[in-house]
């Protein structure tokens, strides 16, 4: 009897789980390429009108088993480089659509070549600092407004929302990218490698990431997984008068094979002897492998090999004085030497990237990625050093002149200046700078082989500012669809740098040796050991390839984790993430400096301990098919960067006074609207940022009000310092609009705008530090209301496209910029401005003038033309690609970024300046590109 009682059950059961699956309500099917007929894996699917959508499977298969709208219905494929298709179906309650083998065709009018080169090798490479956090984060999106700043914007140093990259997070496979020297991702990394890193998930804003807690301008994951790249190979050719002259590259990925293996391998090199500017040659080649091994259906592994070395040469800002006499062109940092343009600044990368991946899938709703990778390697950043001195009684003695063209000495406003009249001076210094204007190769190589002659060392030597990194990064990440409903996400990671910091002899361009002291010590008199750069080795003659002028390691270690649940319905959808982080930075000294004996400088300084905090929440609210509405919050507490924690970590172990954590709040809300023919999207955002820090160095003249707060009283005559600004508080606000219509089959009209006011919004706390005295305070710098520097705060495009059906198309776009403002100098709007050497505010200070000199300059308003088009042919199985674009087709010349020199500190010194026709230390500018192009032929097959 109990026997028959369990057959009844498991009959009863299974009775049930039939009379289950008969009622539900199933759109399944697959999706393969319309040549080779192999899956597609990663197709997105999306049932129309109501925002439901899902991604195909490594065999090209997906599902929707959850709400499934009943009636009439359009199921849309789509996939970057192929043609999207829209499929009719009827759905009826408690039956199965299967829609099984749905073809996609490569679309060949697209040509992603093009907004690679543009951005990631050119733009995203620049030394002027956070403007690459457009094209990284935004290259892969499908939003017209993101795609327009990304590709139309970003050559004029166009900042998302005014902010800078450190609050976008760039990940492969999970391993956060971004460097804890100053928490921005490093592209040359992974430059060159097109073919191979197109596979990402990008999330805009506070959006919710399936990776990570991400920053307020979102992240970007890249999967490198080889079973995810479609079989075949590319071979491609690209010319360009930008940042390189020529790129060649080659891909191979094998799709997962019948022993599942599967390989995907990406070869490439970049090069020419100069780009737009002047003498900045560019040699850069790029290896890339990932092997991936299918173990079962739950587990496989993934290993990811990632080196691109590089070396380019820089290009310098310049005052508007020099731009007048030698024009945009112009790069201060080279001469000829044999008959060869060499330049003197140049920057090397080498740091390969290895990360091994295990993915498991404990079923179909949960999975979990373990993650390793270490990166190490080299940055080196060369420039010349002009200050070589000979040991004279125990003093050191000599030193040569500045060997730039541009040294304010030589110029024309110089002499103008001082020699008001004899203006034959300026007139033979303007003449000399047209006829010639660079640096002096023989004369240095002459003065360093007279002096050794002599029995002396090298007055001029070529050096590297070096870092030596070891990265070790840990990352597991939890993927879980709890209910039909609810997903559920985490992870946890750890990494460790050791980070080796100091200068290195490269050479001695005809000497046999350089003493290594610092010339530059103002205090040898009552500190003889001053001009020590380490005391454990004093007066050291240094040779090529030695270490000298500083020498420590920075030490870092962070550990964070996250959590986030997503909830997903008919009408609303909404997420809420929380994230807790502890970072931790210690510095070594390597060398004891003179300046700053003893535990000051050598041995192993204070741990800084930081621990920031997350929070962010969001909903979309589905009015209908066509309109959305979307809304995101959040809160992000964070530790400053390694760049912004140390004041001078060359030379001792002080900190920013009163540092603590970075708070960023911000807020978005969007508007979109779909339909067959029109998408467009408007948002709404702020952004406030509290407790940042910024350090910048130079030479300052008439920095007298040091002496209200030193002891012995102070040279005020043209010092090093470093100017600390602590406490800064940012107010971000503006909108966003991007909209597209399809006005006929074959031509889409576009438009974008940016509009934003981006602000300091307090008076931060100012102090000084040198070789001299450290942390002085000066008080607040009245910087609240002045405007940041971050490119254009308004930007607005309009353009169209023609896609012909025999794969030929052509487009254009016409690019609006205003509201681009200087970098102001914080010292010159603070108390040291009016005050004299005695202490006391200047008695011929006049307030009316002084805002008219502390007016910050606005750049004027400019306008952009680019032009793209191309063609595509298919031979059988086997394609060939054309792609020529133009940028700045009538060759508008428009300054795209600059800063206030500090050098006139005070009132007197900067009216003085700028009551010339000329100023001496004038601002210096960057000036956006002419007219280029680029080519692009590819050979898929």
């Amino acid at each position: 009897m109990n026997r028959i009682k369990k057959w009844l059950f498991i009959f009863f059961g299974m009775f049930t789980v039939l009379i289950v699956s008969a009622q539900q309500t199933i759109i399944k099917g697959s999706v393969k390429d319309r040549i080779t007929f192999e899956p597609i894996a990663n197709v997105v699917i999306t049932i129309e009108e109501t925002n439901q959508s899902t991604l195909t499977n490594s065999d090209g298969a997906f599902i929707f088993n959850v709400d499934v709208p009943l009636g009439e219905q359009i199921l849309k494929i789509s996939k970057e480089g192929f043609i999207t298709k829209r499929f009719p179906i009827v759905v009826n309650e408690f039956r199965t659509v299967d829609i099984s083998d749905m073809t996609l065709e490569e679309d060949l009018s697209q040509v992603p070549d093009l907004f690679n080169i543009m951005l990631s090798d050119d733009e995203l490479d620049s030394d002027i600092g956070g403007i690459d956090n457009i094209s990284g984060l935004l290259q892969s999106s499908l939003d017209v407004f993101l795609r327009t700043a990304a590709f139309e914007f970003s050559p004029s140093f166009f900042r998302m929302r005014g902010l800078d990259s450190d609050n976008g997070l760039v990940l492969i496979n999970g391993i956060e990218m971004n460097k804890l020297f100053n928490g921005r991702p490093q592209w040359s990394n992974w430059g060159g490698m097109n073919d191979v890193l197109r596979n990402q998930e990008l999330t805009t804003g506070l959006t919710p990431s399936n990776y990570n807690f991400g920053g307020v301008l979102g992240s970007t994951n890249i999967s490198t997984k080889a079973s995810s790249y479609r079989s075949g190979s590319r071979i491609t050719y690209s010319s360009s008068n930008r940042s390189y002259t020529n790129r060649l590259m080659a891909t191979y990925a094998s799709g997962l094979l019948k022993n599942d293996w599967a390989f995907a391998i990406s070869l490439g090199r970049r090069w020419g002897n100069e780009g737009y500017q002047d003498a900045t040659l560019y040699d850069s080649n790029s290896f890339f492998a990932s092997v991936e091994k299918k173990i079962n259906e739950k587990h496989s592994i993934n290993f990811t090999g990632i080196y691109a070395p590089n070396r380019r040469g820089k290009s310098s800002p310049n005052t508007q004085e020099v731009y007048d006499l030698k024009g945009i062109k112009y790069n201060e940092y080279w001469g000829w030497q044999e008959g060869k343009k060499r330049n003197s600044r140049m920057k090397e990368v080498d740091e390969p990237i290895m990360v091994l991946n295990h993915y498991w899938d404990f079923n179909k709703k949960t999975s979990l990625t373990n993650a390793i990778a270490y990166q190490f390697g080299k940055q080196g950043n060369s420039r010349l050093d002009y200050n070589g001195t000979d040991l004279v009684n125990g003093y050191p003695e000599g030193g040569g002149s500045n060997p730039s063209a541009t040294y304010y000495q030589k110029l024309p406003s110089y002499f103008e200046r001082n020699f008001p009249n004899d203006l034959g001076f300026a007139y033979i210094a303007e003449h000399e700078f047209l006829d010639d204007g660079q640096i002096n190769w023989n004369d240095l190589y002459s003065a360093n082989i007279s002096n050794t002659a002599q029995g002396g060392n090298a007055i001029y030597a070529l050096y590297e500012d070096r870092i030596d990194d070891k990265l070790l990064t840990f990352n597991a990440t939890l993927n879980s669809q709890i209910t039909d409903h609810i997903i559920f996400n985490a992870s946890v990671n750890y990494k460790t740098l050791k980070s080796e910091n100091y200068a290195k002899v490269l050479d001695l361009l005809g000497a046999n040796g350089y003493l290594d002291v610092d010339g530059y010590a103002n205090d040898f008199v009552n500190n003889p050991d001053a001009i020590q750069n380490d005391l454990l080795n004093p007066n050291r003659i240094v040779g090529v390839g030695d270490t000298f002028k500083y020498n420590y390691i920075l030490n870092a270690a962070v550990i964070g984790g996250y959590s986030q649940a997503q909830f997903k319905y008919n009408k609303v959808d909404f997420y809420v993430a929380g994230s807790v982080t502890n970072t931790s930075y210690q510095r070594e000294g390597i060398f004891e400096n003179g300046s700053f004996p003893g535990t000051a400088s050598f041995g192993k300084g204070k741990k800084m301990d930081f621990l920031g905090f997350g929070a962010k929440t969001g909903a979309t609210y589905k009015i209908s098919g066509k309109h959305v509405f979307d809304i995101n919050l959040g809160y992000i507490s964070k530790a400053p960067s390694i760049q912004n924690t140390y004041s001078n970590s060359r030379e001792n172990h002080n900190v920013v006074p009163n540092i603590s954590e970075e708070k960023i709040s911000s807020i978005d809300a969007s508007y979109i609207f779909r339909s067959s023919m029109v998408k467009a999207k408007l948002t709404g955002y702020y952004t406030q940022i509290k407790d940042a820090n910024e350090i910048s160095f130079f030479f300052a003249d008439g920095i007298g009000a040091i002496n209200a707060f030193t002891e012995n009283g102070f040279n005020e005559e043209a010092n090093f310092v470093q100017e600390i600004l602590q406490g800064i508080e940012k107010k971000h606000f503006g909108a966003e609009l991007g909209v597209e219509a399809q006005v006929t089959t074959g031509i889409k009209l576009k438009g974008a705008l940016a509009m934003g006011q981006f602000t300091y919004d307090n008076n931060p706390d100012l102090y000084l530090s040198s070789e001299d005295f450290t942390n002085v305070y000066l008080g607040k710098a009245n910087l609240k209301n002045y405007k940041l520097a971050v490119g254009p705060q308004t930007a607005y495009s309009v353009g169209f496209e023609y896609r012909d059906p025999d794969y030929w198309w052509f487009g254009a776009t016409a690019n609006f910029f205003s509201n681009t403002y200087i970098d102001i100098s914080p010292l010159t709007r603070s108390s040291n401005f009016n005050t004299d050497v005695d202490g006391q505010p200047f008695n011929d200070y006049d307030e009316t003038l002084a805002k008219a000199l502390l007016k910050q300059e606005r750049f004027d308003y400019y306008m952009v033309v680019n032009l793209t088009g191309g063609k595509s042919w298919r031979i059988g199985s086997k394609y060939i690609g054309l792609f020529v674009s133009v940028n700045n087709l009538l060759d508008e010349a428009y300054k795209t970024g600059g800063f206030e020199q500090s050098r006139n500190a005070n009132f007197r010194e900067l009216k003085n300046d700028k009551a010339l026709d000329k100023p001496v230390f004038g601002s210096k500018y960057w000036y956006g590109r002419g007219a280029t192009y680029f080519v692009n032929v590819n050979y898929r097959f």
